[in-house]
């Protein structure tokens, strides 16, 4: 791990180069925060914020880092994430849903 390499606010593992990535926005644009803060976190750590919690939830109950990491619907994704290697990837929830619906 390099010392400049960012971490990510839900799971707190490094994100080095080449992992995929993403910035969220802690608001959620469509609840007035596009132009607010954003946090670059794991892709993988992104698309289970979203899996789990609606943007109206995420405005309400999750638009701090704290927060995200105290939110009850993200603590068993969390636990598990944290053992794996910073550049660790896999298909979520999400993605899992949006393939169910097409068929």
């Amino acid at each position: 791990m390099d010392d400049a390499d960012p971490i990510c606010p839900l799971c707190l593992r490094p994100i080095p180069p080449g992992a995929r990535a993403s910035v969220h926005h802690l608001t959620p644009k469509l609840k007035g925060g596009a132009r607010g803060p954003t946090a670059r976190m794991h892709k993988i750590c992104h698309d289970e914020i979203h899996a789990r919690l609606t943007e109206a939830e995420i405005a309400r109950e999750a638009a701090t880092p704290e927060a995200l990491r105290a939110h009850p619907a993200l603590a068993r994704f969390r636990a598990w994430v944290a053992a794996k290697p910073p550049e660790f990837d896999a298909r979520t929830l999400a993605s899992v849903r949006r393939r169910r619906q097409r068929r």
